[in-house]
């Protein structure tokens, strides 16, 4: 298992100055800060200029760049080759607005007018700087001059170098062979191209002839091309030539090689001989070449002599003829060998390499920030090779042309300045130089008097985890320089083992613990005052993987998990990374990363290897990694759940007074993955033994942020469930005690009740020991009566719910309020609830009752509302008593039960329904409260006008004789008025219950039976009767009866089923069609041909088609048979007749076609003559004709 562990450490704030004390000042920029240039006064500084060595395109404007900053802001000149630039009167030059870049339009103009030394110089009233001197140069492309060359003739094997030679151009041209097909010729180590663009062989073979070789130089800056005149190579092989052929290739030419051409030892082409020397600038690319001729083609090897080549910054170039080293250093110079090698012998040539330098800087100066009256020196160091001259100026004048100065002197190329006075701000330019170049540098020497500031932000918040190292920032500017103070929650910081505080203020604690989270201030002071600042120190706990993922060994196209679960810092988030082998994952969806674990899916043998878990936050990092080896596939035993081991290892972290952090590390999960765990504390104050549930997270986390309540001792516990069910508890956390606090919440569900007219009880839930906070629980409860400017009146009590305030008018509205209290202070401000104290029964009934009848079973009711002040509690509404006295009708009274209608509310109105008409009534009145009813008012008497009346009672219909009926009935039970009469509908009514006319009759009121002759006889009627009033009919009853039974003429009629002569027929009917039917099969079965067929042929339907013998028909007989369904006969389903059935009709035998039967069964049809034919010209089927068709024909 292999495990790291780092940490990432955060920084503070950029640090945007550095101010250091001393008995000298050393450098200081003024900050970028605007709040702190605001006001600040700041000699010029250049912050951008155009390079030292300017080449332009002559096709483009020159733009010469000069950038300053300073305040106040500074002015720009220019001087050109040393004297004064007069930009004004040059119309072709613009200076750019607060700025000293200058736009040369040389559109019309030559360029060459503007070349020359430009420096440029930013002044304002505390100073001048300048920039370098830049040499503007025009970009060069020039043709190449005209030459013949001549075609090359050299023999076989020998060396030959051909000369590029371009025009010089600026910058120097880029060069490359090609032919004429603008195609690259081929290089090796045989052939290749030398650093001056010389094109060498170091020998030449037959293939090398050509008359193409063409060199090309390519200038960068115009991005031009320009060619040499092609070069015409001939090899020749002259052991193969007599001298005619000879002189022919020699005529015109040059000729290489009067020497021999056969094998030889390496011979050095470039450079010549044995030793050369080469200069390189330090800090430049050095490139040393070797190229040498011989037979076979020399190898090109490289070293130094006395010593080693330097590691790391060598390379070999141009199949191994060019050395490449770069960033050269001092000690690169020396000696190189460079050995060329082939099998006849070796040569080796030197180079001696000297390197020189250009000035660099050593110790460049720097802006120094003076209070009046303080020192300071600018220091002004460099190298180069030759050593360099120094010279200083001040404000661009050299230093021994400028003013004198009694606070300056120079020592050993130093300015030491002393006692500066205010108004003695300068800019100084340091200028190093030898050979190689020179280097040129401004500082300003600013004088300010500057109370202090601190620039670091305010309440900056710096996070570390834990045991890691924190630097708290306090950067600072101000003039004299500032002194840095440190303190801690106002105990003051000096330098220790545990607190380190830097030349620059940074406050350094090497080890940080979450003891030292907390505020800390930093107090900047000088001579001109103070200035404070705070900063925040947050300690994390640091990220921890508790749960590694481990070796795994398993089989081919299973499935491989790890699991990386991570402990951390609630306020972190920790993201995680996998690694296989250090490299990223491979794409692939088998790879599936979740939240604490990777899974691969159908594993594979390229899988294994070392899979790296990283758990990164912002602060820090952890790491684990395992391997994974694949084997082949063997059975696998079943996997066995059980519920998951209990979770291991609590720890209480982050502990604050009302939270706690709560960590653990899983248990085994027995083969069935964690679902949720669950955390359970006891409180041992409040109730020893019993572990109460307190909240659930998912089972890839192992920490909980727990929120605890005042004055608890808490134990805590945490059990895991899978699916198999919920493990064992853990062993139980270290008790954490939360100190006592005033409670939190009040109690809630605050009622005020009402129970008598002179009191009122107050209810409320108590709070529970969790919610209690501290010990001395109390209740205080506090009352008022609402709108009358009272004082509160309060009481403290404990361990009740409620309480009873007596002494209270009726019904009066309270104010109320309970609030929590214990040892340690109140709650929070009770909430006020509204409530009444009890209600009294009204005093008063309700007055000016009326009664408008709306009609007979309708009436509308009116009264006065009482006055609110009898009511004497909630007006809940009103109560109406009403009950029928009598029917006016009747003279003796019939008092029903009362009925109540219930109007809520102060509604003073009501509808009284369902009345009976015709009838006195009497009602009354009363108010009522959540106490109970008022007085009753005085009984009102109202009367009902007439209605229908109710149905007729008890109607009968009794048979008097043949046509005649009696019917009777009773009075109907509700008159609901005066009886006018009655009406009689009836209507006769046939066997099927249709009904026939109706006939009515108005019968008289006091009439309760009517008889009703010449009805018919035998018939059933149905009788309608109502009884009427003034206001109509009311509902109507029915009845039926029915007249008597004819005797004389129920005899006559007989049933002609039952008569003997109707069943003889039958049977006769019957026997005849037998008859026909075996008379039919006998002539079948004989197989003659019956009339059917001529019949058929002197009747030929027009749609009849003949039939072939390969069309499946059989016989003479079915060519001119008709498949079509004979009329009378069935169809089968599909609607085709079958060809082995028989396509015979009987039908066809009478005269006509139209045979029938008449109504006794007898047969009418006729027989026709017929034809006979030969049986022998039919081939009919031997199977017997079907009864069933046979039947059919008759249907």
């Amino acid at each position: 298992m292999d495990r790291k562990r780092s940490c990432t450490l955060c920084g503070g704030a950029v640090m945007m100055l550095l101010l250091l004390l001393g008995h000298m000042t050393n450098a200081l920029e003024v900050p970028l800060d605007p709040k702190v240039l605001e006001g600040l006064p700041q000699p010029p500084t250049i912050t951008h200029q155009s390079p030292k060595d300017y080449i332009i395109d002559p096709r483009e404007n020159i733009i010469i760049h000069c950038e300053a900053k300073g305040k106040p802001d500074p002015s720009f000149s220019w001087t050109r080759n040393g004297t004064h630039f007069d930009v004004e009167k040059d119309s072709k030059v613009i200076m750019n607005p607060k700025s000293g870049t200058l736009v040369i339009d040389i559109s019309g103009e030559k360029a060459e007018a503007y070349e020359g030394v430009y420096q440029c110089i930013a002044r304002n009233e505390h100073g001048s700087a300048m920039s370098n001197n830049i040499v503007i140069r025009q970009s060069r492309s020039p043709l190449w001059s005209k030459e013949k060359i001549k075609p090359i003739t050299v023999q076989r094997g020998m060396s030959l170098a051909l000369q590029c030679r371009p025009p010089a151009g600026l910058p120097p041209p880029i060069i490359f062979w090609m032919d004429n097909n603008f195609q690259r010729l081929p290089q090796n180590s045989r052939v290749s191209q030398a650093l001056n663009g010389d094109l060498y062989f170091s020998n030449v073979l037959m293939d090398d002839t050509r008359n193409d070789y063409i060199c090309y130089a390519r200038f960068p800056y115009t991005q031009t091309i320009q060619q040499k005149q092609p070069i015409t190579v001939n090899v020749l092989d002259i052991e193969a030539m007599n001298d005619t052929v000879l002189a022919a290739f020699l005529n015109g030419s040059d000729f290489w090689g009067d020497s021999p051409f056969g094998e030889r030892a390496p011979n050095f082409m470039q450079p010549p001989g044995t030793h050369s020397t080469s200069m390189v600038l330090k800090g430049d690319t050095l490139q040393l070449e070797c190229i040498a001729d011989g037979l076979p083609t020399p190898d090109i090897s490289w070293s130094k002599v006395n010593g080693d080549l330097p590691s790391g910054r060598f390379s070999f170039h141009t199949f191994q003829k060019t050395l490449k080293i770069t960033e050269v250093t001092e000690a690169d110079g020396g000696d190189y060998r460079c050995l060329a090698k082939n099998r006849l012998g070796s040569n080796h040539h030197i180079i001696t390499v000297v390197v020189r330098a250009a000035p660099f800087w050593i110790s460049a100066p720097q802006n120094l920030i003076l209070a009046p009256k303080e020192s300071g020196m600018l220091t002004c160091r460099a190298g180069g090779n030759p050593k360099p001259t120094i010279t200083w100026s001040v404000n661009g004048i050299p230093i021994e042309n400028s003013h004198k100065d009694p606070s300056r002197k120079i020592e050993n190329s130093d300015i030491i300045l002393s006692d500066v006075q205010t108004g003695s701000s300068s800019v100084y330019q340091c200028n190093v130089s030898n050979e190689y170049g020179y280097l040129l540098a401004n500082a300003f020497v600013s004088v300010l008097a500057e109370p202090p500031r601190v620039l670091t932000p305010p309440n900056h918040v710096y996070s570390v985890v834990t045991n890691s190292r924190a630097l708290l920032d306090c950067a600072s500017f101000g003039s004299p320089l500032p002194k840095i103070t440190w303190f801690k929650d106002s105990q003051s910081i000096v330098d220790s083992d545990s607190y380190v505080i830097h030349k620059n203020n940074t406050l350094e604690i090497n080890v940080a613990r979450p003891l030292n989270s907390g505020k800390y201030t930093c107090i900047a002071s000088n001579s001109l005052g103070n200035k404070e600042n705070h900063v925040y120190l947050e300690v994390k706990d640091p990220t921890r993987i508790i749960k590694q993922p481990g070796y795994k060994v398993v089989q081919r196209n299973s499935m491989a998990v790890f699991e990386c679960r991570v402990k951390h810092d609630p306020s972190l988030f920790p993201s995680m990374i996998w690694l296989k082998d250090n490299m990223e994952l491979p794409d692939d969806t088998r790879f599936e990363v979740g939240s604490d674990s990777l899974t691969i899916h159908d594993v594979r043998e390229d899988d294994e290897g070392n899979y790296t878990c990283i758990r990164n936050t912002t602060l820090d990092q952890d790491s684990a990694s395992a391997m994974l080896t694949v084997v082949e596939a063997t059975p696998t035993p079943p996997l066995i759940m059980d519920i998951p081991d209990p979770p291991t290892d609590l720890e209480l972290t982050d502990q604050r007074e009302r939270s706690v952090q709560l960590t653990w590390t899983p248990g085994d999960e027995q083969n069935s993955p964690i679902q949720l765990f669950l955390i359970q504390y006891e409180d041992s104050l409040h109730g020893p033994g019993v572990w109460v549930n307190m909240t659930e997270v998912s089972g890839t986390s192992t920490t909980a942020h727990l929120e605890l309540s005042p004055y608890v001792y808490y134990s805590f516990r945490v059990l895991a469930l899978n699916e198999m069910g919920l493990s064992e508890p853990s062993t139980s956390s270290g008790q954490y005690r939360t100190n006592p606090a005033p409670p939190d919440v009040n109690p809630s569900d605050v009622e005020v009740i009402g129970m008598s007219p002179d009191s009122m009880t107050v209810t409320w839930r108590e709070l529970t020991g969790l919610e209690s906070n501290g010990p001395g629980l109390q209740y205080k409860v506090s009352w008022r009566q609402k709108d009358l400017d009272q004082k509160w009146t309060s009481l403290t009590l404990v361990n009740v719910s409620q309480y009873v305030v007596t002494g209270t008018p009726t019904f009066a509205l309270y104010e109320v309020t309970v609030q929590a209290v214990n040892d340690y202070g109140f709650g929070p401000r009770p909430q006020v609830v509204l409530g009444y104290s009890g209600e009294d029964l009204p005093t008063v009934a309700p007055e000016n009752l009326k009664v408008s009848v709306q009609n007979g079973t309708l009436a509308e009711v009116y009264w006065d509302a009482v006055p609110l002040s009898t009511v004497r509690g909630r007006l809940n509404g009103y109560k109406v008593s009403y009950w029928k006295m009598r029917s006016l009708h009747k003279e003796e009274p019939e008092p029903e039960k009362p009925q109540e209608l219930i109007i809520h509310g102060s509604e003073t109105e009501g509808l009284l329904i369902d009345l009976h008409p015709y009838s006195q009534y009497t009602l009354n009145i009363r108010a009522y409260n959540g106490k109970g009813n008022g007085p009753t008012s005085a009984n009102q008497i109202f009367e009902t006008p007439e209605g229908v009346p109710g149905p007729p009672a008890n109607l009968e219909v009794e048979n008097l004789n043949l046509d005649s009926l009696i019917i009777k009935w009773a009075p109907p039970i509700e008159y609901n008025g005066h009886l006018t009469g009655y009406l009689l509908k009836y209507q006769p009514i046939n066997t099927t219950d249709e009904l026939g006319p109706f006939k009515e009759l108005l019968l008289k009121a006091n009439e309760t039976s009517i008889t009703l002759e010449n009805l018919k006889h035998s018939t059933r009627y149905k009788f309608y009767l109502n009884a009427m009033t003034v206001k109509g009919s009311g509902p109507t009853v029915t009845e039926e009866g029915v007249t008597i039974v004819d005797e004389a003429m129920t005899s006559k009629q007989v049933d002609i089923a039952t008569q003997g002569w109707f069943i003889g027929l039958m049977c006769a009917i019957a026997l005849l069609i037998l008859v026909l039917l075996i008379v039919c099969f006998i002539k079948r079965n004989k197989g003659g041909k019956y009339p059917v067929k001529e019949k058929e042929d002197a009747h030929q339907d027009p749609e009849i088609q003949p039939m072939k013998e390969d069309d499946g028909t059989f016989g003479e007989y079915s060519d001119t048979e008709d498949h079509k369904p004979l009329k009378g006969s069935r169809t089968p389903s599909n609607g085709t007749v079958k060809k082995d059935d028989s396509d015979d009709s009987l039908v066809d035998y009478g005269e006509g076609g139209d045979g029938q039967f008449n109504e006794d069964g007898s047969f009418i049809g006729q027989y026709s003559g017929k034809k006979e034919k030969d049986t022998a010209e039919g081939n009919e089927s031997s199977e017997a004709p079907s009864p069933v068709n046979a039947m059919n024909s008759f249907v």
